[in-house]
C-alpha cells in the first residue's frame, strides 16, 4: 500500500476513501485486468478452427502476454497469481475464484464441441483435460512473475502441446 499511494501521490486514506478498504482496491484492480487484459489471452482462443489451435493459440499468447511481449502487462496473470486468502478477503476470492471459473467454462465449451465435431475422441475427460490446460497457464503466469521470459514459457506450451497430441490420439 505504501508503494502504491507513493506512486499515485496520495496519502493512506484518501486511497481508503475511494475504495472504501485493500480487499475493495484489489477486486476493482482485478476487474481492471480482466476488462483490460483479457483479450490479449482469448482472442485468439475464440477465433480458431479447431480446438487444439485455440489451446495453442491461449498458451502462446500468454507466454508472449505474460511476459511483456504484447502489451504493457503486468508479469505473471493477475488472476491466476490472485491468493484466494482467509475468510476475512471472502469477496476477492470468490472474484478469483469466479473468473478462474469462467476461463475453465471456456477451455470446457471449446473441448466440448471438438468432441462432437470429431476433432478429440467423445471418450475425452473435458474437465481433466481443460483443468490440465488451465493448470499450465496457470503455472506459465507464476514463471512469469518470478522472471522467466518469453522462451522458457513459449518451450513449456510447446511441452503441453506435446501432451495434448499424446492424450487426444491415444483416445482414439
Amino acid at each position: 500500500m505504501a508503494e502504491l499511494t507513493q506512486a499515485m501521490g496520495i496519502g493512506a486514506p484518501s486511497l481508503y476513501a475511494a475504495f472504501g478498504s485493500k480487499e475493495a482496491l484489489y477486486a476493482e484492480a482485478l476487474r481492471h485486468y480482466a476488462d483490460t487484459y483479457e483479450q490479449f489471452f482469448w482472442r485468439r482462443f475464440h477465433s480458431a478452427k479447431t480446438a487444439r489451435e485455440a489451446v495453442k493459440c491461449l498458451l502462446f499468447d500468454s507466454a508472449a502476454t505474460m511476459t511483456g511481449c504484447v502489451a504493457e502487462v503486468p508479469r505473471g496473470c493477475m488472476v491466476a497469481l490472485s491468493w484466494v486468502g482467509s475468510e476475512s478477503y471472502k469477496e476477492v476470492g470468490e472474484l478469483v475464484r469466479s473468473q478462474r471459473a469462467v476461463g475453465l467454462e471456456r477451455l470446457k465449451a471449446r473441448l466440448g464441441k471438438a468432441a462432437a465435431a470429431g476433432e478429440i475422441p467423445t471418450s475425452t475427460d473435458i474437465h481433466a483435460l481443460a483443468r490440465f490446460v488451465q493448470t499450465v497457464q496457470t503455472g506459465m503466469s507464476l514463471l512469469a512473475r518470478d522472471g522467466a521470459g518469453r522462451a522458457e514459457l513459449d518451450a513449456v506450451a510447446e511441452v503441453a502441446m506435446q501432451a495434448w497430441d499424446a492424450r487426444t490420439s491415444q483416445q482414439q
